[in-house]
């Protein structure tokens, strides 16, 4: 009986691409599929991140994104249960894409519990490998974050022009808020501290102080390392009223991170805001909290044309004269110019020289830009967690503490 002789696939033939990601003006990236199959509609931002791509992609301020991890080298550590930022993970809160340059690889980690393609099924994250990663963040360096539909099918089959409408129909994130849509549905206490090597979480069981922190979206790292100064953390949903958050007899207020247009959420959050301003009680805010502690105290926020995504970006704080490489996530900025009398500039970046804090000036009221909890990145800014308590701890007339342990 004659062999059969296997078919060769011709040398020029090209491999079919199993996803997509489709621009708002036309353009198409082809690329092969992974996480979840169907498609999202979003806006494209880039992050210069090396680590911690699980943290990233469940930071509920990416909701409404698609993420460019410009590291070509993502999935290889796996993924795990521990690294992970938002509060629910049930409720997806974060990327809905995510955009990579090499295959993802089989996991090489001793905390790994799982690889990442299985996990992006699971969180309902839309995927793409095999680009050239770096011409596409030059892009959006040098057109803006453009709104796009990323869609996997395993058989290659896409409606394209179906997709290029949704696309191009896509109203973007300026005026929407997606806080609501990320938030906590009802309040509870928060007592996990933070994450200590060979030992894991902690947990806060003596608690010297009492922190309301308003859930715009927030990180659990926030949580912890508030936790870990002596906090009990109430976590309360993003439209509590100032009146339900005063009675529960708070000696500080923070004003989380979040997702979306700040003066989409602003609507509803700065009014309750002024009202907690008319206390004394401290207040600190990160990310769209110090965009929402802005807009109350009378400045604007404007959309920016790139953001600032990564772990990588060097921040002055005027306050001590020193330089610190933090973490940023924010497609949205405070406009300095825009601050009334009575509010300092704390902090500016020194890649653009954008505004990264504020201060009200004899209050003990300030807030940051970037996200100094880290998860991931450098931990230079942790001392901020510090000086909330220090306002705490100052107003009960208490020893202060160090801001740099």
């Amino acid at each position: 009986m004659a062999e059969t002789t296997p078919a060769l696939t011709p040398p020029w033939a090209t491999e079919k691409p199993t996803a997509l990601l489709v621009l708002a003006d036309g353009t198409v990236i082809e690329g092969r599929g992974l996480g979840a199959t169907g498609s999202a509609v979003a806006e494209v931002c880039f992050n210069t991140a090396l680590t911690g791509y699980q943290e990233i992609l469940t930071d509920p301020s990416y909701a409404g994104q698609i993420v460019t991890f410009t590291f070509p080298h993502i999935g290889n550590i796996g993924t795990n249960d521990e690294d992970i930022e938002d509060l629910n993970p049930a409720a997806r809160a974060g990327a809905v894409g995510a955009v990579f340059k090499a295959d993802v690889t089989n996991p090489s980690n001793y905390r790994a519990a799982g690889d990442l393609d299985q996990w992006l099924k699971k969180r309902g994250i839309v995927a793409l490998s095999g680009i050239d990663t770096r011409a596409l963040t030059a892009l959006i360096r040098e057109k803006g974050m453009p709104n796009a539909v990323i869609a996997h099918a395993p058989d290659g089959v896409f409606d394209l022009d179906d997709l290029k409408q949704r696309a191009a129909a896509w109203s973007g994130l300026i005026g929407l808020d997606l806080a609501k849509e990320v938030t906590s549905g009802q309040s509870s206490v928060w007592r996990e501290t933070p994450w200590v090597w060979n030992e894991g979480f902690g947990e806060q069981t003596d608690p010297s102080l009492h922190v309301v922190a308003i859930d715009y979206g927030v990180k659990r790292n926030i949580l912890r390392l508030l936790a870990g100064l002596g906090a009990k953390v109430t976590v309360v949903p993003a439209k509590t009223g100032a009146e339900e958050i005063l009675a529960m007899r708070p000696d500080g207020i923070f004003l989380s991170n979040g997702p979306g247009d700040p003066e989409a959420t602003g609507d509803y959050a700065v009014p309750v805001i002024q009202d907690l301003l008319k206390t004394n009680i401290p207040v600190f805010g990160i990310c769209l909290g110090h965009q929402m502690l802005a807009l109350a105290l009378g400045g604007r926020t404007a959309k920016m044309h790139q953001g600032h995504h990564g772990a990588n970006h060097p921040v002055k704080d005027h306050t001590t004269g020193k330089v610190e490489i933090v973490s940023m996530n924010h497609g949205f900025a405070v406009d300095a110019d825009s601050l009334p009398e009575g509010v300092e500039e704390t902090h500016v970046s020194l890649f653009d020289g954008s505004n990264c804090g504020i201060a009200l000036t004899g209050r003990p009221v300030f807030s940051v830009q970037h996200h100094p909890e880290a998860s991931p990145g450098p931990q230079d800014s942790h001392y901020l967690f510090r000086r909330f308590v220090n306002l705490i701890r100052q107003k009960r007339g208490e020893e202060l503490l160090a801001e740099r342990a």
